[in-house]
């Protein structure tokens, strides 16, 4: 029997399961697939916490504004582009110091992106308001459309910007 992902001491891997002839394998993942493992999981919240500021903002400031879509998508990011600094800094690239120097180098990544999603967005709502039924939910919409695209951008600048390999600690194995 084959088995997988079991911790040393386990009921497998003890000298019993050995003489029952079980043979265990441990998965050794990369320090990259972890990185990204954990993006993804921290994305996940900073997904939802700025999605849900941007429908906030977009919910305000559209009887507003004529585009308050666009400035509320400007505006969510803003709020919550230090959310997520302490969430990738801590948590998925795990570097060390630099606090002002990585955070200005995340602020301008998500610059990019916010420069980036403002000006798709007015395209993109435009193509999903000539589908019938779609007038009012429209920026609703082009928003979770574009924030597919700001989710790649942002983890390949974080990456190699923000917190490049030279200001990680280094992956210590579990």
């Amino acid at each position: 029997m084959l088995t997988y992902n079991h911790h040393p001491g386990s009921q497998l891997s003890s000298a019993a399961g050995a003489a029952a002839g079980v043979v265990t394998t441990p998965i050794h993942k990369s320090p990259r697939t972890l990185t990204l493992v954990r993006y993804l999981a921290v994305g996940a919240c900073n997904t939802i916490f700025g999605y849900g500021c941007f429908a906030v903002f977009t919910f305000l400031l559209t009887p507003l504004l004529s585009y308050g879509y666009v400035a509320a998508s400007i505006l969510a990011n803003l709020v919550s582009i230090t959310f997520a600094f302490f969430g990738y800094k801590w948590f998925v690239f795990k570097t060390k110091g630099n606090y002002l120097k990585e955070w200005i180098s995340c602020v301008g990544v998500y610059a990019g992106g916010m420069i980036l999603s403002a000006a798709a967005l007015p395209f993109v709502v435009g193509i999903i308001r000539r589908q019938p039924g779609h007038d009012r939910s429209a920026p609703y919409i082009a928003g979770a459309i574009v924030l597919v695209f700001s989710i790649a951008f942002s983890f390949f600048g974080h990456r190699h910007i923000s917190f490049a390999e030279s200001n990680r600690s280094p992956q210590v194995a579990p």
